[in-house]
């Protein structure tokens, strides 16, 4: 559902900026996972269940990594929305990812978070390894 407009805010962003917004910090994060030893292994992965925003391997580890704008931490930070209702979305999606993708379902799997704020062209970002895990859900 799209933000109505605020005073405070500004008027309220379209889809296309939105998209467009996500695009560039999702790509700000894949850099900084790259340069920190990261590889690709898959981005924007849908699946019913919800979408992946990077999937990665650190070392034989397969990382869901999911990416969280905010302009401002007024109302937390990026982590803080990624609730409970969001972890069992990411748990179920990752699990439709290994499922599609067998040779990956034996290697040791976590959830990370990039926290992003600031200018998305140049984001502040905050990557929180191992930020919560399949089974504490």
């Amino acid at each position: 559902m799209p933000r109505a407009a605020d005073p405070r805010n500004g008027p309220a962003p379209r889809a296309s900026d939105r998209r467009s917004r996500g695009a560039a910090v999702e790509a700000a994060a894949r850099a900084y996972l790259l340069e920190h030893g990261l590889r690709d292994i898959a981005a924007n992965a849908n699946y019913r269940f919800g979408e992946l925003d990077l999937v990665m391997r650190d070392g034989a580890t397969v990382v869901f990594v999911e990416v969280r704008y905010r302009r401002s931490d007024r109302f937390g930070g990026g982590a803080a929305s990624v609730d409970l209702r969001k972890r069992r979305k990411l748990v179920l999606a990752a699990q439709a990812f290994l499922l599609a993708h067998p040779g990956y379902a034996d290697s040791p799997c976590r959830f990370d978070v990039i926290e992003a704020d600031g200018d998305p062209a140049q984001p502040g970002l905050n990557w929180l390894r191992d930020a919560f895990r399949a089974d504490d859900i």
